[in-house]
């Protein structure tokens, strides 16, 4: 198996990437949104929602929560599909909270979602820019593959696409070999992979499985670092010890509401036996999305079982050809979970300190 080595670093030079982001958001969304915004190679062209996480509606609501809680009202948010293509929808409140982002109570958003469903944003923004704009998808792929449905050049307008989604050489999250995202929508997931089959590989899509997304463990000590990088006080110090619910107290708005997730979200892979941390996959593949981290990829042909008994939704890769098949996907196989998470709570915190929110706890 080849493999590429792709190092990106914060120090060097910024290079803007325009994104189109499709979320179901849930609390790793809603923090890789933050990141995003934190970031200045980062242009954000639309966020579209798709249900996954939470029903659409409410992944619209939060969606729109995160960008007028950061100042970002400019940004286009558009709503998309209600069900996946096939199977009836799955959501996921246990993981995400009733609202989809654990404890955290956003202020309601006065504004409305675009007048464009997210797959004709994905359609028109890549006709009006092709060749300009990455795809970020960190919930299930729906939206995308209506939008690709409605177009199917629409793959070869993208720079780029990088997908939170599948489990390779790993255990599933949702069932025994399937991750979520896929899960959801294992007909979506198929039809994109296939789409992009026969582009060139640096149009393959770039794959951040749970094989590498689970080494990103996000701790206490991380939040706590946000907060102390924020000036938000008083410090900020979860602690499984903590009583269940507990709430934050941080004077930092995006502090408070990031801690008030994050707190429910360890307390879920405390209650799977996991330890008190949380999964962050998705501010993982913003960062890949960016190259503001370093990670390795494999090549490999991707595709997803819809007929299994057992075994609907989970990806396979192959890796050696078995298929006779071009490979379709370059896979994330390892990362340095250390350097990104160094970079994420710089980052988030820095930006939480200078937006200079007000410190009520409204």
């Amino acid at each position: 198996m080849s493999q590429d080595v792709c190092v990106g670093s914060p120090d060097l030079p910024i290079t803007s990437t325009r994104l189109i982001v499709d979320v179901d958001t849930g609390i790793d969304d809603a923090l890789a949104l933050l990141y995003l915004l934190a970031s200045p190679e980062a242009d954000i062209a639309a966020v579209l929602c798709t249900a996954g996480n939470v029903p659409v509606g409410q992944v619209t609501a939060n969606t729109l929560a995160v960008l007028d809680m950061c100042g970002r009202a400019d940004i286009e948010v558009a709503a998309g599909a209600q069900v996946p293509l096939v199977a009836p929808l799955m959501t996921t409140e246990d993981t995400h909270g009733p609202l989809g982002v654990g404890y955290a109570e956003f202020p309601a958003t006065s504004r409305a979602p675009s007048s464009r469903s997210a797959a004709e944003a994905w359609v028109e923004l890549t006709r009006e820019h092709p060749g300009e704009l990455t795809g970020l998808v960190t919930g299930p792929m729906t939206n995308l593959a209506l939008a690709v449905r409605m177009d199917p050049e629409l793959p070869q307008r993208l720079r780029r696409l990088v997908i939170m989604g599948g489990c390779f050489n790993h255990p599933g999250n949702t069932t025994p070999t399937s991750e979520w995202n896929v899960a959801v929508d294992p007909e979506a997931a198929r039809e994109v992979f296939d789409a992009f089959s026969g582009l060139p590989s640096r149009q393959h899509p770039i794959v951040c499985p749970l094989d590498t997304t689970e080494t990103i463990e996000m701790h206490p000590v991380h939040v706590d670092r946000i907060a102390e990088a924020s000036e938000s006080t008083p410090a900020e110090a979860l602690s499984p010890d903590d009583p269940r619910g507990q709430r934050s107290r941080a004077s930092n708005q995006v502090v408070r509401h990031l801690s008030d997730a994050l707190r429910f979200y360890m307390e879920f892979h405390r209650d799977q036996n996991l330890g008190y941390l949380a999964h962050v996959h998705d501010p993982f593949a913003a960062a890949v999305a960016l190259g503001t981290v370093p990670y390795t990829t494999t090549p490999a042909t991707v595709d997803v079982e819809l007929e299994g008994r057992l075994t609907r939704g989970t990806t396979i890769a192959d890796w050696t050809g078995i298929w006779r098949r071009e490979p379709n996907a370059a896979i994330v196989t390892a990362t340095h979970p250390e350097v990104f998470f160094e970079h994420l709570t710089a980052r988030v915190g820095a930006f939480a300190r200078n937006l200079k929110l007000p410190s009520s706890n409204n």
